[in-house]
């Protein structure tokens, strides 16, 4: 089968998860890209570009069975303006996040053109996967109560058409390598999340300022992509905690990147916003201990309720219960205990989200979308 994929937004997570599944799917792909760049113009104009762009690759007698994308593209607008073999293509879309529930500092500046054209998108595709039940659940929970709030012709119908059409198909990581020694010292701590405000950095830098009045030794790692506009807290945090730092910054290379992983000795995210977790699945697959918010995707990713382990890798959200956790585990360092011994069978469970192990059922699911497509 030949894919034909459109990413309007090609880094982080959408890259990650186009590059995972094509450089193992058994199909043939053909991938069109934009850079990750001013978000909200690549919403606007990447159907223009795209409907062009595949144009000139049709016109080199190049067919598809199967046009996917991501939640950055108005498929609705891509299927109009393409030419009919490719408009009439079975479609698949993508929702790695959705611009109606994405966390903005002040709900005032939240632009709903962007939540309808997630809405229209998913309208128009045959088959609408999410990365996880707690995304899918939360936004057309959230879809439902906006088109209420609409004065006339309220599209309420919409919700249960898109859910009629969706399934649940997490992102595959790297396979990780746990480390084989650790150095020496104290408690080694990561957070390695987006350098904004809906990552909860505060939280985070709180709850270390409450180790530090404690008397608790611990070493700080403070990685992930950052902005032109980047949170105040960390210039502040980088000054306070200077002569505990081991790394601070975005990591330039995946070798630097899993190495920040492998010397983590705990992984701790404060999110108000995750739709997945894949650096948490990923340093949880390194060897460090996930300490969780109780919210979000993380219980249904790290199995909260279904594994009696689950609990000791989630706290209740506060700072005050997450410098509690980060100092329990501190002493068990301080005694010589290896804290990589309660990741095993944690590790092994969340296994399931390597790419090999995801492929071959993205493969059979594409495959599917086809099929029902062509049934008469």
């Amino acid at each position: 089968m030949h894919i034909l994929a459109l990413e309007p937004y090609y880094g982080g997570s959408h890259r990650a998860f186009l590059d995972g599944w094509s450089a193992l799917s058994r199909h043939a792909w053909t991938v069109l890209t934009l850079p990750p760049y001013k978000w909200k113009w690549r919403m606007r104009h990447a159907a223009i570009t795209f409907a062009q762009e595949v144009h000139e690759h049709s016109s080199a007698n190049l067919s598809w069975d199967l046009l996917f994308c991501s939640d950055m593209l108005n498929l609705a607008e891509f299927r109009g303006l393409a030419c009919r073999e490719i408009g009439e293509l079975p479609a698949l879309i993508y929702f790695h996040e959705n611009q109606l529930t994405y966390p903005v500092r002040v709900e005032s500046e939240r632009d709903y053109q962007f939540a309808m054209t997630n809405m229209t998108s998913a309208l128009a595709a045959d088959a609408v996967w999410f990365n996880s039940s707690f995304h899918r659940d939360e936004f057309l929970g959230a879809l439902d109560a906006f088109l209420g709030r609409m004065p006339d012709y309220q599209p309420i119908d919409a919700v249960q058409t898109i859910r009629s059409k969706t399934c649940i198909h997490p992102p595959g990581v790297t396979r990780m390598l746990m480390r084989d020694i650790r150095k020496a010292g104290p408690l080694r701590i990561l957070w390695a999340a987006r350098w904004e405000h809906d990552k909860n950095p505060e939280n985070f830098f709180r709850a270390l300022e409450i180790l530090r009045r404690r008397g608790v030794a611990f070493r700080l790692s403070v990685i992930g992509e950052q902005f032109r506009e980047t949170p105040e807290i960390f210039v502040r945090a980088q000054r306070e905690f200077v002569d505990r730092i081991d790394r601070w910054g975005y990591q330039d290379s995946r070798a630097e990147y899993e190495a920040a992983l492998a010397e983590a000795d705990v992984f701790v995210s404060t999110a108000r916003h995750e739709f997945f977790g894949l650096c948490a699945v990923e340093a949880a697959l390194a060897g460090a201990i996930p300490l969780l918010p109780n919210r979000l995707a993380y219980p249904e990713i790290f199995g909260l309720g279904q594994n009696e382990d689950a609990d000791r890798f989630f706290y209740d959200g506060s700072p005050e219960a997450l410098a509690e956790r980060l100092a329990d585990l501190a002493a068990l360092v301080a005694q010589g205990r290896s804290l990589v011994d309660q990741t095993g069978e944690l590790g092994e469970r969340l296994r399931r989200f390597e790419w090999p192990n995801l492929v071959p059922a993205l493969d059979e699911a594409v495959e599917k979308v086809v099929g029902n497509q062509m049934r008469p």
